[in-house]
């Protein structure tokens, strides 16, 4: 066999196992959501979201009212992914080493001399529950920054790494104020995600009711192991993206800024600080998880437009002339998703066919 024909078959071997891994990754996820309809009714848009974070290597802020699953559902997605979970409470007295852990002086058996150990805390697990993550001060919530971003925790002089995959989900009343500490914008940037957790629907909420009532303990069963969920993040950066997909997320993310020359005129008036590139990244990243968990290896704008909101609505910083006009981040990336052109990127896309 000569090497041009060794490079074709290598080819085709590479293509089958990338084809594998698709059909994998479509079927783990088709499992996923069969066992998460078994205690979670509804929110479909919800669970995609979280999944799709949790594929892309992000974290996810769950915002809505009490009383609506939220910690149900992320206690039952760790359960059938086989990962250890750990819910912190936050509260206004917690401290950062009650969630990254401290040293601690200890006798040692052997020589009988006192040495410092470090007590891990509850940040050490596969995935993290920040439940009411608004009701600890800055100090506390700014514990969690290093280790959402760089998967480690600095306690002293040493450093120690966390369990991968880690997965941060964090939970957050959006109606009670009082004795709440609003999020920092560098902290609200290192959620790949801000998913608005809904009412249920009627239909829906009669299932609940039904479903809860009853006594009846649903009975789980695992999909995926921890080995096979960072498999499945290395599968999905692989995805390929055209360029005419890079171009729209970047003109989308641009648009949300008012001070660029070429700004919308509803941006300038109601926005006062825009989207910054990690929101193109995670624009990208997001929309290679969709299309991967849709059974595609290939990534549209469609699937750029269908993350934008949960994306871009906490990146975005509205003026007081948009909040006493009632006009929501929501609004405003409704509008930037009917402004900003995809024609123009479709027929870029044409031409570099032809």
């Amino acid at each position: 066999m000569n090497e041009q024909a060794q490079a074709v078959l290598s080819e085709e071997d590479l293509r089958e196992r990338e084809e594998q891994a698709i059909r994998g990754l479509a079927n783990a996820y088709s499992r996923m959501r069969e066992e998460i309809s078994k205690v979670i009714v509804g929110q479909t848009d919800v669970v995609d979201q979280i999944l799709i974070a949790m594929f892309s290597r992000g974290h996810c802020l769950l915002v809505g009212v009490p009383g609506l699953a939220k910690t149900l559902l992320v206690s039952t997605i760790s359960g059938i992914l086989q990962l250890s979970f750990r819910r912190i409470q936050f509260t206004p007295d917690l401290m950062p080493s009650d969630i990254t852990g401290t040293d601690v002086l200890q006798d040692d058996p052997e020589t009988g001399q006192r040495k410092f150990e470090f007590m891990q805390g509850p940040l050490f697990t596969h995935v993290l529950l920040a439940d009411e993550i608004n009701r600890t001060p800055p100090k506390t919530q700014a514990a969690l920054l290093e280790a959402m971003q760089e998967r480690h925790v600095t306690v002293g002089s040493h450093t120690y790494r966390l369990p991968t995959p880690f997965f941060v989900l964090a939970t957050q009343n959006p109606i009670e104020q009082e004795g709440t500490y609003p999020l920092p914008e560098a902290q609200l940037d290192r959620f790949m995600f801000n998913t608005v957790v809904k009412y249920p629907s009627a239909a829906e909420e009669l299932l609940i009711l039904k479903q809860t009532t009853s006594g009846e303990e649903p009975q789980l069963s695992h999909a995926l192991t921890g080995k096979q969920v960072l498999a499945l993040q290395e599968v999905v950066r692989k995805v390929p993206v055209p360029e005419h997909v890079f171009v729209y997320a970047r003109d989308l993310v641009r648009a949300t800024r008012p001070d660029e020359p070429d700004a919308r005129d509803f941006i300038k008036n109601y926005i006062s600080w825009g989207a910054g590139p990690r929101a193109g990244q995670y624009l990208i990243v997001g929309a290679k998880a969709r299309a991967i968990l849709e059974g595609r290896f290939h990534v549209t704008t469609e699937d750029v437009k269908s993350v934008a909101h949960p994306v871009l609505r906490h990146r975005i910083v509205t003026t007081f002339q948009a909040n006493s006009e009632g006009i929501s981040t929501e609004d405003v990336v409704d509008m930037l998703l009917r402004d900003v052109p995809v024609e123009l990127h479709e027929r870029a896309k044409r031409h570099a066919r032809k």
